[in-house]
């Protein structure tokens, strides 16, 4: 593995996780009218609309930043399709995500939050296997799990809409892991 690629996965995971902390900031009403006199009598929604901002821009930068990751291929030597199954995967992991909403709902103290959100960190980026961030949606993207003709069940990442396994060609696929691809491919 590549220092690029580690640090890629570290950023993912981070995107993955940092809702969790926007929930608790608003929760909490943490906003920044007291952090400079420049802010002064901003209304709260200012502050939360400004931490949702910085979570959109932070999933924004981890997507062009996937155009550096290595190209890869899941295409047969011969040039077809390898893929046998294509199974949508934009609703299996939402309530998991969701759960996460809960979770920072519930933390009473920063420093509950600060140990929680270490955890499911560490936990997200030791799975290895999915980084679902529900914020790619917001830029077009869905996720998929495709099963190829071996049995290896891939996660991937694209803006297209996949349902037809038959014939499917990824010129422009970035590999995150051993399991997890993103496509950059806009068709």
């Amino acid at each position: 593995m590549n220092i690029i690629n580690l640090l890629f996965r570290l950023y993912l995971t981070l995107n993955a996780t940092s809702l969790i902390l926007v929930v608790y900031l608003v929760k909490e009403k943490k906003v920044i009218n007291g952090w400079s006199c420049y802010f002064a009598g901003l209304p709260n929604y200012i502050s939360y609309i400004l931490y949702f901002a910085v979570t959109i821009l932070l999933t924004f930068i981890s997507l062009l930043l996937s155009n550096k990751l290595a190209d890869d291929n899941i295409e047969d030597e011969k040039g077809k399709s390898s893929i046998r199954e294509i199974e949508q995967a934009n609703n299996a992991y939402l309530p998991s995500y969701l759960g996460y909403f809960f979770v920072a709902l519930s933390i009473p103290h920063c420093d509950a939050l600060i140990f929680v959100f270490v955890v499911l960190f560490l936990f997200t980026f030791l799975s290895q296997t999915h980084y679902f961030n529900p914020l790619f949606l917001v830029f077009g993207y869905h996720f998929y799990y495709l099963t190829t003709v071996t049995s290896i069940k891939i996660f991937l990442i694209s803006k297209r809409n996949l349902k037809n396994p038959s014939g499917l060609n990824f010129p422009n696929l970035k590999r995150i892991n051993d399991f997890t691809f993103i496509d950059k491919d806009k068709q």
